[in-house]
């Protein structure tokens, strides 16, 4: 019973890896350090295509 109580929602773990992502690219962005904030803004769009796959899986 416990375990369904305290299992982790992969759902919320994408967005909140997701939004710290994007906040790290806008970081980077505002420190000057173009090349780095693209990588970062591509990690971002990674996780948010897992989302939205998740999103997808999760309607059917």
């Amino acid at each position: 019973m416990l375990g369904k109580l305290f299992r982790s929602d992969p759902r919320r773990d994408l967005t909140r890896r997701y939004e710290a992502a994007l906040r790290a690219a806008r970081d980077l962005q505002r420190a000057g350090d173009v090349v780095a904030a693209a990588a970062k803004t591509s990690e971002a769009d990674e996780l948010r295509r897992a989302l939205e796959a998740l999103d997808r899986q999760a309607s059917r």
